[in-house]
């Protein structure tokens, strides 16, 4: 398969998953933790574009990037091309022993890229959680104060702090406690399931945010309020216009530090480099990760320049982290998507998703809520619109239908009732009209 062309189209050489599949799916029970789980155990030997190739020849539509990790597509050439050059002249030195210039140069483009046009500085790690940890790290270290803040059905990582941050029990924090002190949670400004209605949510869900900071924290105990502009793993949950810079300007007043967790919006996925800009904040610290890298492990803090160097040398790094091949991937990974206007992509694929999705919510009444921005958006589905019922068993029936027909879904939600949406940027209109159909049929079959 490699060097050939994958034609970007879906085809079913056997059930999904196939035999060989399944093969391997037994030999991964015998070795592998029983704690990693497989939403859809068939196996992959080759992607590119929209398109992935299991062991058994099934090629899958893919609406789910790796959880918006190859937003540029897998075996994206300028991607390669950077990666192969790289490992010809060496792999790893470790950045903190002897140092080498593709780091300088990732942190020179997140410095530039990123919103706000003060001076920054960035630190390159391996993971989002990772890069969380040391948001987190660093903004405690700046500001000499220990709480934090986040929000409900918030998703920040699999670590003990970033456990902490995190609002959903299963599967991310069940029995693995106790965890890091001094977290503080608020209410998110989720339009959909406000108790007051989508129109009240953005004022009374600040009005709440300040008055429990107040007087369970604290302002001049609190160091940071961390919050994903778009959440992720809670749902794809759009905050309340103008929620966003209400609590950016409160942090400001207060001397604390507002920190947006960019790992799953950033890097063109909702059709601007970041959802911050969308929103027209300026954070004090982001951290992104996934689709920095075509695929590859990277993540990074950027921020303020004299919070950033607020931090002794040697206090921020670790062994692996800007390893410089994941860099070489970054590099070229950003290079394309300012070469193709990736953010322009983006905001095509939602016109491609919304009038269909909406189309869906016509025909059954089971789509409560339709959101999200550019290449990232949802569905919640619930069993009773005006109850609000959630559905998860309907979404996880839809879910393995999509599955078995050849197109890679993912759910999400803290009540496991959203389908979310995550394709690759690469991916051609009529792999994506095609996986919507596939999703119609899912509908037909399980929805009426």
């Amino acid at each position: 398969m490699i060097g050939t062309v994958i034609e970007q189209k879906r085809i079913l050489a056997t059930t999904v998953p196939g035999p060989k599949s399944a093969a391997l799916a037994a030999r991964k029970n015998a070795s592998v933790s029983a704690g990693v789980g497989t939403g859809l155990p068939a196996y992959i030997t080759a992607g590119e574009g929209g398109i992935l190739v299991d062991v058994d020849g099934n090629q899958l539509i893919d609406f789910g990037s790796g959880i918006a990790v190859t937003s540029v597509g897998n075996r994206n050439s300028h991607v390669i091309e950077a990666v192969r050059d790289q490992i010809a002249d060496f792999t790893h030195t470790c950045f903190m022993v002897t140092p080498y210039e593709e780091y300088v140069a990732v942190a020179e483009k997140l410095n530039d890229l990123t919103p706000g046009g003060f001076e920054k500085r960035t630190a390159l790690f391996n993971s989002g959680a990772e890069a969380v940890e040391n948001a987190i790290k660093i903004a405690r270290h700046y500001t000499g104060r220990q709480a934090v803040v986040a929000f409900d059905h918030a998703y920040h990582g699999r670590t003990n702090l970033t456990m902490g941050l995190t609002a959903k029990n299963m599967p991310y924090k069940h029995r693995f406690g106790p965890f890091a002190g001094e977290i503080y949670r608020v209410p998110m400004a989720y339009p959909y399931r406000w108790p007051t209605g989508a129109k009240n949510c953005g004022e009374e869900a600040f009005e709440e945010f300040v008055s429990l900071v107040h007087a369970q924290v604290g302002e001049d105990n609190c160091a940071a309020v961390i919050i994903e502009p778009i959440q992720g793993e809670g749902g794809f949950i759009v905050p309340a216009p103008g929620f966003l810079k209400q609590v950016q300007d409160y942090c400001t007043e207060h001397g604390i530090l507002f920190i947006a967790d960019e790992v799953q919006t950033g890097f063109a996925r909702t059709g601007d480099w970041f959802a911050s800009d969308h929103e027209r904040i300026v954070p004090d610290l982001i951290t992104t990760a996934k689709g920095i890298a075509g695929g590859m492990p990277l993540a990074a803090v950027t921020g303020r320049a004299e919070i950033m160097d607020s931090i002794h040398g040697g206090g921020l790094g670790g062994t692996y982290g800007g390893n410089p091949v994941a860099c070489a991937a970054a590099l070229a990974a950003i290079d394309w998507m300012a070469q193709t206007d990736a953010c322009a992509r983006a905001r095509q694929i939602e016109q491609i998703f919304i009038p269909r999705l909406t189309n869906l919510a016509d025909e059954y009444g089971v789509i409560g809520d339709i959101r999200g921005r550019g290449a990232m958006l949802a569905i919640e589905l619930v069993s009773d619109l005006e109850a609000k019922t959630p559905a998860s068993d309907l979404t996880a029936a839809l879910n393995r239908f999509c599955h078995s027909q050849g197109l890679v879904t993912l759910t999400c939600g803290t009540f496991g009732n959203v389908f979310r949406f995550l394709p690759p940027l690469s991916a051609p209109d009529e792999l994506l009209h095609e996986g919507l159909d596939i999703l119609e049929a899912a509908f037909a079959e399980h929805a009426r």
